[in-house]
């Protein structure tokens, strides 16, 4: 997997809870793509953690090219339903 530099070494140490396998799932079946204004694509995809009655919906915001991952975190407000 392709990642920035802000990545790396920002999200990673700040959201140390992320799997790269779960980012990965995200890009490979996403729920929903969106482009940003910026040109960045954000992803959004379920990941289900063990213990956890319910799915959390992930975002994973990749560079223009669709597969360098710039960001990841868990969105709260993400609705499957919505458009």
């Amino acid at each position: 997997m392709k990642t920035t530099k802000y990545f790396a070494e920002q999200v990673l140490r700040k959201r140390p809870y992320l799997d790269l396998a779960w980012i990965n799932q995200v890009l490979a079946t996403p729920l929903r793509r969106e482009v940003q204004g910026d040109g960045r694509i954000r992803h959004w995809g379920h990941i289900l953690i063990a213990g956890e009655a319910r799915p959390r919906y992930l975002r994973v915001v990749t560079l223009n090219d669709g597969e360098t991952v710039h960001n990841a975190f868990f969105d709260r407000n993400f609705r499957e339903d919505a458009p």
